[in-house]
């Protein structure tokens, strides 16, 4: 199954988090472009984070965040073969 669009735009939202702190979370602004604030409600809905509007992770969401930013890592790297 490939990513959806909106997979694709709760992947974005989840690599903002900074996951040096737990302390730190986000807040996704009223006059965010939509899909940002759509995807940030759906991270919310599934459980991933605190507010409908960003706030912190919860221990799923960490979890998410941390494996979509390596994700991110892995495919960012140039190949070597």
């Amino acid at each position: 199954m490939p990513f959806s669009d909106e997979m694709l735009q709760e992947l974005n939202v989840l690599n903002m988090f900074d996951l040096e702190s737990t302390q730190q979370g986000i807040k996704v602004h009223s006059d965010a472009r939509d899909e940002m604030i759509l995807a940030t409600e759906r991270l919310f809905d599934k459980g991933l984070v605190t507010q409908k509007d960003g706030g912190y992770l919860t221990p799923l969401g960490r979890d998410a965040a941390e494996s979509t930013q390596l994700l991110l890592t892995i495919l960012g790297t140039e190949s070597r073969l």
